[in-house]
């Protein structure tokens, strides 16, 4: 039966089969071909508004959605970026990653997430599996990635952009903070507040961002006629931060202020400097950390912190992405984003005029 004179279509013998609708389905009922069907649910892919309009419509009243294995197969892209990252204990990782997923779902591609260890060895077990895939390209956030995996990606044509990490000699694209710069920065604040004796808590040390803070503090340190008088390895992680704090502690000659590589870290040390070892920040002890996560700016930490511009970095990782994705360039590109210390109650301190 039919209601208020109108006929609906009758069901396509496929839909009754099978119970999926098909392009082939809208194109009978649109009036089209189903190759114009196909272009008008392909990105980029040229239809006129009539066609388009038609073939939409058609599409609505029978619940056809796009197979989105099927367009990859025709077109040679899945649309989809493998994004990998080492660890999500550090508060700037997870708000990078739901910032990376939205920005690369608002340019069309679906984000699939990997884990992995900060080692190159690992990574590359890793990659393997992401190339399973058919990604298009690859984001990794802080791990490693040998000259192999690079020339197996490179050989496949799958672009690398490397997060918050660069590589010596790099054949990667890669979007980091000016490391050195804020290693620096941070050096000349603790020396202007009257701090005489610095120390340092490292992160990985296979890591750019590690080396390159940790270079540009010693330089602002030995600028000013000062050396570095404490070092202990965090690497990144909570539970080797805290250890480092105990060695902080116990070093025979404590200094005044010291710099942990970032934010993650410095909080654990800050709690153990304060509530087990019952001393003042920054009185006794002056803590400076590094990304700015939210947790610094909160009133029972307020942690001096060198800023790293999520949404900016964000922005060009996405940008440099498409640039490769889109253009077909294999020419890497190394962008560098400023970032900014923001200095709170834990550094400041004037001990001396």
């Amino acid at each position: 039966m039919t209601g208020a004179g109108r006929t609906s279509p009758s069901l396509p013998k496929r839909q009754a089969a099978s119970g999926r609708i098909t392009s082939a389905d809208v194109a009978r009922l649109a009036g089209v071909s189903q190759s114009a069907v196909s272009r008008v649910f392909t990105d980029g892919a040229s239809a006129s508004a009539k066609t388009s309009a038609k073939v939409r419509d058609a599409a609505e009243q029978l619940g056809y959605r796009p197979n989105r294995l099927a367009r990859s197969l025709l077109t040679g892209k899945s649309y989809m970026v493998g994004l990998v990252v080492a660890y999500l204990d550090n508060y700037f990782y997870p708000e990078v990653l739901e910032k990376l997923s939205k920005a690369l779902q608002q340019q069309g591609y679906h984000v699939l997430i990997f884990m992995a260890a900060q080692t190159a060895d690992n990574i590359d077990d890793v990659i393997e599996e992401i190339l399973e895939y058919q990604v298009d390209a690859i984001v990794t956030a802080s791990v490693a990635l040998s000259s192999e995996l690079a020339d197996r990606c490179q050989s496949a044509g799958i672009p690398i952009v490397q997060f918050n990490r660069v590589q010596e000699q790099s054949r990667f694209s890669s979007v980091t903070t000016d490391n050195y710069k804020g290693g620096t920065e941070v050096a000349c604040h603790l020396i202007a507040q009257g701090y005489t004796s610095f120390g340092y808590i490292a992160g990985w040390e296979g890591a750019s961002t590690q080396r390159d803070r940790e270079a540009g503090f010693r330089a602002g340190l030995a600028d000013h006629g000062f050396d570095l008088g404490f070092r202990a390895v965090g690497n990144f992680r909570t539970e080797q931060a805290y250890q480092a704090a105990q060695m902080l502690l116990s070093a025979k000659d404590r200094p005044e202020a010291v710099f942990v590589a970032n934010d993650a870290m410095a909080l654990v040390v800050m709690d153990l400097v304060r509530h087990t070892a019952g001393l003042r920040v920054p009185d006794d002890i002056a803590i400076v950390g590094y990304d700015d996560i939210p947790p610094a700016s909160w009133p029972s930490y307020d942690l001096t912190s060198f800023s790293q511009p999520a949404d900016e970095m964000v922005a060009t990782t996405v940008d440099v992405l498409m640039h490769h994705v889109s253009q077909n360039e294999t020419t890497p590109r190394q962008v560098i984003v400023s970032g900014e210390l923001k200095i709170r109650s834990s550094s400041q301190l004037q001990k001396r005029g």
